[in-house]
């Protein structure tokens, strides 16, 4: 019996492409610009405001709201409508089951949740966490809402991870933007 010798180098690509996946599921909805609009459609000003967590306010970030802060240093926007300030509008991405989810988060003067938006979904499966219905179950949440799936957070069957896991998000928005109007670092008020 002969046996022909395969180069290696010829043969990785081809097994690669038989083993890759044909189609591509990821989705963008809307940019950051059209999200912020869609967010706070009257405002007529946006800024920039950096929230920085201390030593401390990361630490006790887990046991006070009932997720990691997970970073120390976080951008937000600002709007406003002639020179009064509306909410804030944040833009985070969380894992789904394997890629990135990338939403925005409208949130009050008084720090509840004013909307959610779904800037782009990348995952095969579970896009309907796009949906009205289910985004609009955080409208009204503040940081000491439970905001949690099965609490006050229903879950969409096969999107399991997804809704858990911008459900998570969205409960360290809430803090974030709570322990900034708390220490002053935005306003707490109009």
């Amino acid at each position: 019996m002969r046996f022909k010798l395969i180069d290696a180098a010829s043969f990785l690509p081809a097994v690669a492409a038989a083993t890759l996946p044909l189609t591509a599921y990821a989705v963008d909805y809307m940019s950051p610009q059209q999200a912020q609009q869609a967010l706070f459609p009257q405002a007529d000003h946006f800024e920039v405001r950096e929230i920085k967590l201390d030593a401390a306010q990361m630490q006790a970030f887990a046991s006070r709201y009932g997720v990691p802060a997970r970073s120390a240093s976080w951008k937000v926007l600002e709007a406003s409508q002639a020179g009064k300030r509306l909410g804030w509008v944040v833009i985070d991405n969380v894992v789904g089951k394997f890629e990135l989810i990338t939403y925005a988060v409208g949130v009050a003067t008084d720090g509840s949740i004013k909307q959610v938006e779904i800037l782009s979904y990348r995952e095969s499966h579970g896009g309907e966490i796009r949906l009205p219905a289910w985004r609009q179950q955080f409208a009204g949440k503040t940081a000491q809402s439970p905001i949690k799936v099965g609490a006050d957070i229903a879950n969409i069957s096969g999107a399991t991870l997804s809704c858990t896991h911008v459900t998570e998000g969205i409960k360290r928005i809430a803090g974030l933007i709570e322990t900034a109007r708390s220490s002053g670092q935005i306003g707490a008020g109009v």
